[in-house]
């Protein structure tokens, strides 16, 4: 069983099965991480591994499309995405409805102009 730590939920914790899917362990234990789709498609459930990064699975190519490779460097996941096969802590945060990263510009193009 792993431990994983919801920080943005008043560091709630919730055990589950080694190769839980992140956002189904939220779901399911309450744990707040933001979502619409489930499934790859809005990036609503962007959130930063703040411990245990090393304890996540590959990136997947949904992912690509939605995070930029500065935010995988700061340990930002798609929850919906990401499968946890140790120990993490997780936070998030919601702003128009959507997770974002923090400190960085939320359009990439608009970042460039």
């Amino acid at each position: 069983m792993v431990q994983i730590t919801f920080i943005s939920n008043g560091g709630m914790v919730a055990t589950a099965p080694e190769n839980s899917n992140l956002l189904r362990v939220s779901l399911k234990e309450k744990g707040g991480i933001p979502f619409k789709c489930g499934g790859g498609l809005c990036g609503t459930c962007k959130c930063r591994i703040e411990e245990g990064l090393e304890h996540t699975d590959a990136i997947k190519p949904k992912e690509r499309k939605h995070l930029r490779p500065e935010d995988f460097e700061a340990g930002y996941r798609m929850a919906c995405q990401t499968f946890v096969n140790g120990d993490i802590k997780v936070s998030w945060v919601v702003q128009n409805g959507k997770g974002i990263v923090v400190g960085a510009p939320a359009d990439p193009v608009q970042a460039a102009t």
